[in-house]
């Protein structure tokens, strides 16, 4: 097994086509087929189904296919440390969900190339899920995120609490019929736990979603009422396009910093981190 082997299996699964994998890989067909080929004979499966209108993975492909992945992620990370243009020392790698990125991330980046210009950064947007295996994995040094999960290696510390509140697009209360035109978001899991006890009658929703800024962008368009971040709907309430529902509760949103316990560059790292807890306790007065 050689890396071209992986990189050419990676893009089978992603054209589904072996001939328009070797388009983008700029090979032959048939330098395709041995590659999968050799791949498979090496894990003694077989890893894609072949067929007239393409091909499609096999159980043990799909599971190949996570391994790959990471193995390709890894890979560039370690080009990257390797070669390394002069006056850089190292790479510090963090991974932020997207929703993160201007209240937080923006000014750590500044905060960090202030007082360490000798160490490349590396930052990705990404939901929790893939931020937790990234960093198990090694290929992320620190991540910002919602959800974290409690795992072996990685320390889980919470940065700051985001305050959502209940907001609709007309001047009114809480009442039995505010929630006939609800979008609910789903803000995660300390989120769910409080609005199920502030309203343990509630129906479902007519609208439900995953991202804040679709729900937000549906109720400006369309009206109705949902729960935002304070910070995102305050210049909104204040240009008289949104108000605050009276009598409702002011829900929370934890976000935590998760990091490494043997981190590759211990100073580095708690550099990072000083910069991410400064910035977020800013955020908090």
């Amino acid at each position: 097994m050689n890396l071209d082997h992986i990189w050419t299996f990676l893009e089978v699964a992603d054209t589904g086509n072996f001939n328009r994998a070797a388009e983008n890989l700029n090979v032959t067909q048939s330098t395709v087929s041995a590659r999968i080929k050799s791949l498979e004979e090496g894990f003694g499966h077989p890893l894609v189904t072949r067929s007239h209108a393409g091909c499609v993975l096999t159980a043990a492909g799909h599971q190949f296919r996570h391994y790959a992945n990471g193995i390709q992620r890894l890979w560039q990370k370690s080009h990257q440390a390797v070669t390394l243009k002069p006056g850089f020392r190292s790479v510090l790698s963090i991974g932020a969900q997207v929703s993160l990125w201007e209240r937080l991330v923006l000014d750590w980046i500044g905060w960090m190339r202030q007082r360490a210009p000798d160490v490349a950064l590396r930052i990705e947007a990404d939901y929790s899920p893939s931020q937790m295996r990234q960093l198990a994995d090694g290929l992320l040094d620190i991540g910002v995120m919602y959800q974290p999960r409690h795992t072996s290696g990685l320390v889980v510390e919470k940065l700051l609490e985001e305050k959502l509140i209940l907001v609709a697009t007309d001047n009114r209360q809480v009442s039995p019929g505010w929630v006939e035109d609800y979008v609910f978001v789903d803000w995660g899991d300390v989120f769910l736990s409080e609005h199920a006890e502030a309203f343990p009658q509630m129906e479902t929703a007519a609208v439900t979603v995953g991202l804040g800024a679709l729900g937000l962008q549906y109720i400006l368009k369309n009206g109705g009422s949902g729960y935002f971040p304070l910070r995102v709907v305050q210049p909104l309430i204040a240009g008289g396009r949104l108000f605050r529902l009276g009598g409702a509760p002011t829900l929370r949103r934890p976000a935590y910093v998760v990091y490494r316990t043997d981190p590759a560059d211990q100073e580095t790292q708690d550099l990072a981190l000083d910069g991410l807890r400064s910035i977020a306790a800013l955020e908090v007065e």
